[in-house]
């Protein structure tokens, strides 16, 4: 399977984590926020996923604080 592939549940439920976290961060809709990690950027694919074995391990606060530093580094907007 191609880098980025969700392959397990495990990675399925960190992604769904992610949305989630960052949509309530930001105050927007969790459809929103997937559709700027996937639709206007990769960022599902090519950060979240690829990276779950070292951010699975980070809190809550890390992982949203750090997902929202991608999203401004790769000019995504929700």
């Amino acid at each position: 399977m191609p880098e980025g592939t969700i392959k397990k549940s495990r990675e399925l439920e960190f992604a769904v984590f992610c949305i989630e976290n960052v949509a309530k961060e930001l105050g927007v809709n969790a459809e929103r926020v997937y559709q700027a990690f996937t639709g206007e950027s990769n960022i599902l694919k090519d950060y979240i996923i690829p990276e779950y074995d070292i951010l699975h391990t980070q809190s809550r606060e890390y992982i949203v604080r750090d997902i929202l530093d991608v999203m401004k580094e790769r000019g995504v907007h929700v």
